[in-house]
């Protein structure tokens, strides 16, 4: 069975992206940007936790790119929980940021152990929009 993007006369040609393909995140990958993340706001869910910072002016990126990482520790699980985790912040990041991320801002994921790998993916994407609504509300 072929995947609904894919052309069903088999059509597409080498290197051609197919029109359902998810949006690609901007993935932040530098430690110190994990770090300046961990000292900005932070919102704890069932499933994650998520911290977000505002990125200021002059730093070497897009200014307008939503970036984000994902990270788990070992108390998570082994490699396989780790990396089964982190897919799945994966895909919900992929899902929910596009639309609620706010331009400029560094996201970072952090699995919670047993149940980031466990949740119905559905709770995990409303945790995420959940986070997000609680990190950008005005705090005075």
């Amino acid at each position: 069975m072929t995947p609904p993007e894919a052309p069903k006369d088999g059509s597409a040609t080498t290197g051609e992206t197919p029109p359902a393909a998810s949006s690609c995140l901007n993935v932040i990958k530098v430690r110190k940007d994990f770090v300046a993340a961990s000292r900005a706001r932070r919102q704890g869910t069932k499933s994650m936790m998520v911290q977000a910072r505002k990125r200021r002016e002059g730093e070497p990126h897009d200014p307008k790119a939503v970036r984000v990482g994902f990270t788990c520790s070992k108390k998570v699980g082994n490699a396989v929980a780790r990396n089964r985790a982190k897919r799945r912040m994966r895909e919900a990041a992929r899902a929910i940021l596009p639309q609620k991320g706010h331009a400029g801002w560094d996201y970072v994921l952090i699995g919670r152990a047993e149940v980031t790998a466990a949740r119905p993916f559905e709770d995990l994407k409303r945790d995420l929009i959940y986070a997000l609504k609680k990190l950008h509300e005005n705090r005075t």
